[in-house]
């Protein structure tokens, strides 16, 4: 008999598994809606659609496995991480969604959050202030101009799954994906394996305008804004290999 796997819980959405059958439910049922129209305009593999019926969606398993996970060493091959850049590229360069993704906040109104998270986190005690400091003006890289590309807006290597060392089977999770940064999803998707990056880029294009800088400032934004927000829902960003181990790697 099929058990229930709670894969993740907290009070936006959740996301459980009965064998071969993944059952989100999210409380904002526009995001469902954007994620379930957003899934059929990639021109990258995902999850088959069950049924949709808001708040829940049903989407069928993805054969193969995830490229890793957020705080392990990833032991994917440098062809898997190149495969997986190769399909980041053909998302990037699918026509544009109309809807704005995670990875398409405004760089003006990015910073002022940015600054505001960071006095928290110091005002706080989570992190001290020289670490908060240091990562905020590695940010700063990330606060410019960019040009709209389709993102998927969380891009973690668990959300990227493959068979074998070549061939990406699909994407999950495309909740908060629409136009957006492109260089938001290669940082976020390199979180905490920096050493894969080059593999991945390999994938990705060496045509590509992609700025290394502006990735590592991706890294450090990223991490600064969600410590708190972790910790808070039961998550541990303290963990080795985690978002404040990213931090200290800046120092």
């Amino acid at each position: 008999m099929d058990e229930v796997e709670v894969v993740v819980a907290h009070s936006e959405r959740a996301t459980l598994r009965v064998g071969d059958v993944f059952l989100k439910v999210d409380a904002d049922r526009a995001r469902m809606n954007a994620e379930v129209e957003l899934m059929a305009l990639a021109p990258v593999p995902t999850p088959r659609v069950l049924w949709h019926r808001p708040p829940a969606l049903a989407l069928a398993a993805l054969p193969g496995a995830p490229l890793g996970r957020f705080g392990e060493p990833s032991t994917a091959s440098p062809r898997a991480w190149a495969a997986a850049g190769a399909a980041i590229r053909t998302l990037h360069e699918a026509p544009v969604p109309a809807r704005r993704g995670q990875a398409g906040r405004e760089p003006a109104a990015l910073a002022a959050e940015l600054d505001d998270e960071c006095a928290r986190l110091v005002a706080s005690g989570v992190l001290p202030a020289s670490l908060v400091a240091r990562n905020r003006r590695v940010a700063e890289a990330a606060l410019r101009p960019w040009t709209p590309a389709f993102t998927h807006g969380d891009l973690q290597i668990a959300h990227v799954f493959l068979d074998g060392d070549d061939e990406v089977t699909g994407v999950i999770d495309w909740s908060e994906a629409g136009s957006g940064d492109a260089l938001h999803d290669l940082a976020t998707f390199t979180l905490g394996h920096e050493e894969h990056l080059a593999d991945l880029l390999a994938g990705y294009g060496t045509d590509a305008d992609v700025d290394l800088d502006v990735i590592r400032a991706w890294w450090s934004l990223r991490s600064l804004l969600v410590v708190r927000w972790l910790a808070e829902h039961g998550f541990d960003p303290f963990m080795p290999g985690a978002e404040v181990d990213v931090l200290k790697a800046r120092m």
